[in-house]
């Protein structure tokens, strides 16, 4: 049974961080691309952070780079989104996303609230 997991979310004060992390089980992490996405309701889902599956690609939204990383380990299949400089705008549900092109799949967490306000 595929399963990921997001934690690590919560409400931060703006110029805040937090970490959130996603536990994968039920497939060969290391053979997928990881992905986090954030959703504000009534809005599209959008990529904030993607990281290739050997772990040495990366890339991000432009509203988050220089405040945000990305990070994976293939070991404990866990992908991690550290997140500095937190603003208002950052509030959103955030997911986490595993996805292979051959065969091409993909598999979506439940995703943490992320709050950032004073």
């Amino acid at each position: 049974q595929v399963q990921l997991v997001e934690s690590g979310g919560g409400l931060v004060q703006p110029g805040g961080s937090l970490r959130l992390s996603c536990a994968a089980s039920g497939f060969t992490f290391s053979n997928y691309a990881m992905s986090w996405f954030r959703q504000i309701l009534g809005k599209e889902r959008e990529l904030v952070a993607s990281i290739g599956s050997a772990g040495i690609s990366t890339n991000y939204a432009d509203s988050v780079k220089g405040r945000f990383t990305i990070s994976r380990d293939n070991v404990q299949n866990t992908v991690s989104l550290l997140m500095n400089s937190l603003k208002p705008d950052d509030t959103a549900v955030y997911y986490c996303k595993a996805k292979s092109d051959f065969p091409r799949e993909e598999y979506w967490g439940q995703g943490t609230q992320v709050t950032v306000s004073s």
